[in-house]
């Protein structure tokens, strides 16, 4: 364990972590508080729509997609929750109904890392809501689910498997259930979960090699902290450019785009570091206060699921970071191409495994 945990510490990736995501982590924090906001406003009640919306949780299992799930159920939604395990599924749904047994749940296990897999959700969603006689619709997808996974591996249409889970799953999960999503009668939308880290990122570049995450295999150390970077700095892109395109087709904004980062909330993604550094950082977080519980982070993704339709009205798309405020943020790359790029070379890929 010590000889892992010292060979942990000698590489590159953990001091990239320990200091430029921290430092990262504080910059957001000073953006933060010197960009202009507005207070969040009290949410909407989803009874008032006359029926009872549809939520959608990706990594609904554990920190703050379970977290989310128990404050949705709570607001009205019917939760489906997402995740890969059967058994951490029931779990999460027993623990929603101990604390509010009204609550409407639905599981499915669906593996993001996997394209077909995730077709496979899109059939059995649809065949669940015909079976059970609702409407044909989804009023809030929350692609949630990550990873931190210290070593290469590969899915089986040979991408990195964290840069699939963090964000090509979510990519083509949103594309095959957008049609679900315009068809609700009342204003939809879609919340990608992002993170501070993409700050990380300083030369952008966009191209399949490494979007799939094939070229970080080929290093001779796996750049693990490069690869979630860029993965959350993709999934921003998409939400961007998405929500852009939405709106060209459709000004009314039916279906809306919103990117949220929530801060260093304690979860366990770091479960694949070793426990001794993990829990240092934890300790060096919270006397630092920037270590959030799951209960508090959460306030960010649920400002940015129940914020009223108006407040997407603007071309950019919203940015919602450490909850209890909703910030109006521009465009981190105003006048790049990189969300143009990076949704076409993802278009092609999801094309291509259609």
């Amino acid at each position: 364990m010590m000889m892992e945990a010292l060979e942990f510490v000698m590489s590159v990736e953990f001091w990239r972590m320990a200091v430029l995501w921290t430092f990262c982590l504080l910059l957001s924090y000073w953006k933060l508080i010197a960009s202009n906001s507005c207070p969040s406003k009290p949410p909407p009640s989803p009874s008032a729509f006359g029926h009872r919306p549809l939520c959608i949780i990706t990594g609904a299992t554990s920190g703050l997609g379970a977290a989310a799930a128990h404050a949705l159920s709570a607001h009205g939604f019917f939760v489906v929750l997402v995740g890969r395990s059967s058994h951490l599924l029931a779990k999460t749904m027993m623990d929603i109904k101990t604390q509010n047994k009204n609550a409407h749940l639905k599981a499915f296990q669906v593996d993001l890392a996997s394209f077909d897999s995730i077709l496979q959700f899109k059939a059995s969603l649809q065949k669940w809501l015909s079976d059970s006689e609702m409407h044909s619709s989804i009023q809030l997808l929350i692609n949630n689910a990550g990873i931190l996974a210290t070593s290469s591996r590969l899915t089986c249409q040979g991408y990195d498997q964290m840069m699939a889970t963090n964000y090509l799953g979510a990519f083509s999960l949103t594309k095959l259930l957008l049609p679900l999503l315009r068809n609700s009668p009342i204003p939809s939308r879609i919340v990608n979960v992002t993170s501070f880290t993409h700050r990380s990122v300083l030369n952008v570049q966009v191209n399949k090699d490494i979007v799939s995450g094939k070229c970080f295999g080929r290093s001779k150390r796996y750049p693990y902290a490069h690869v979630y970077e860029y993965s959350k700095l993709f999934l921003l892109l998409f939400s961007y450019e998405l929500h852009r395109q939405l709106g060209l087709m459709d000004i009314s904004r039916q279906v809306s785009v919103i990117a949220v980062d929530p801060g260093f909330v304690e979860t366990n993604i770091m479960r694949e570091v070793p426990s001794c550094l993990s829990s240092l950082a934890s300790i060096v977080l919270k006397l630092l206060g920037l270590l959030q519980s799951p209960e508090i982070g959460v306030s960010s993704i649920l400002d940015a699921a129940l914020a009223p339709p108006c407040s997407t009205t603007a071309s950019n798309c919203v940015l919602l970071s450490y909850a209890m405020n909703i910030k109006i943020c521009g465009i981190l790359l105003l006048n790049s191409s990189a969300p143009k790029k990076n949704f076409k070379v993802n278009k092609a890929m999801f094309c291509s495994s259609s």
